[in-house]
């Protein structure tokens, strides 16, 4: 089919991976990526295709309501797919405002850009950590939100706002709420990758707390298919969860990161637990697997991919952890 996308934030880790998945499925579509290009935005993410004919790079700030109107008004925008946050827990504890005003101002500006232009669809990415944390069972859909950190209160937010332009207005908005995503591209100050490249560069990777805390695992290609599949096949005004059943504690997947590299438990380094540290996330994705889709990737062969591209590309990450 052919379409017009507009991707928000497509220069980040997910966003990224989608756009070149996208191009790969869909032959015909055009994306127009738009993005701020933060500290976690970089074009060296889509350095292989920024050449294609069918991929516009747009250099923006998705709270700039004139840019976002015109863009999505000029270019004859049918979908959006909503991937521009501020992501990192921990630099929201710091400082909270650009989690405010990205995530929440920005989602509304472009809501309400996507009601005056009348778009097909409009797909917001969301986060699993607006559940909170359980210490049993896992989420449904229509469970309460309860985020703990001014970054998953500001995705809560965002999805309050959204849902509220779908009931109020009928905007077709479908939100998607996604597990910890890991893969190639991913900025190295999230764990997957901060483990790996540090310990590429001989030097200790950080455990907090006793390193007990449990997330379930999705490798970024799978959540990559669980979003087209929703773009296809998901019914506007409802929420999806995306989840890949592989809850492992960060103490194990620190272990097995050491395995990979063949490093040993002297390379750990336990440091003081993060204020509000959740303790355990965890999604009941059967409503998404009813439609049928599934996950693709085990655990296993997704961690020693990702572990293998970071040891091939330095060059990428390098240059992220030691800006000149």
């Amino acid at each position: 089919m052919s379409m017009s996308i507009l991707v928000t934030g497509g220069c980040g880790f997910i966003g990224s991976n989608f756009i070149r998945y996208l191009l790969g499925k869909q032959p015909s579509a055009t994306i127009f990526n738009l993005d701020k290009l933060t500290y976690a935005g970089n074009p060296a993410n889509l350095r292989d295709i920024e050449s294609d004919a069918r991929y516009r790079f747009i250099h923006g700030d998705i709270c700039d309501p004139v840019l976002v109107k015109d863009l999505i008004q000029r270019e004859k925008i049918r979908t959006i797919i909503h991937f521009a946050a501020e992501s990192h827990v921990d630099r929201s504890i710091s400082d909270a405002s650009d989690f405010i005003r990205t995530n929440v101002l920005g989602t509304f500006t472009l809501l309400d850009a996507a009601l005056s232009a009348h778009i097909d669809r409009f797909i917001h990415i969301s986060t699993d950590e607006v559940y909170g944390s359980t210490s049993k069972g896992s989420f449904k859909e229509t469970d309460p939100l309860n985020p703990s950190s001014p970054y998953s209160s500001s995705k809560a937010s965002s999805d309050l706002i959204a849902r509220s332009y779908f009931i109020t207005h009928g905007l077709p908005v479908i939100i998607t709420r996604c597990t910890n995503n890991y893969g190639p591209y991913q900025y190295p100050e999230k764990l997957i990758p901060l483990f790996i490249t540090n310990l590429l560069e001989g030097k200790k990777i950080p455990v907090y707390g006793t390193g007990k805390n449990v997330r379930d695992w999705i490798h970024v290609l799978d959540h990559c298919r669980a979003i087209e599949y929703v773009l296809e096949h998901g019914t506007p005004g409802e929420i999806y969860n995306i989840g890949s059943d592989n809850e492992r504690s960060n103490i194990e997947i620190t272990h097995k990161i050491l395995n990979a590299l063949g490093k040993d438990e002297s390379c750990i380094e336990f440091v003081k637990d993060r204020p509000g540290h959740d303790f355990r996330y965890s999604l009941d994705s059967s409503k998404l697997k009813s439609l049928g889709w599934r996950p693709e990737y085990s655990f296993e062969q997704g961690l020693q991919d990702t572990v293998k591209w970071y040891t091939a590309n330095e060059w990428w990450w390098h240059p992220l952890k030691h800006p000149r």
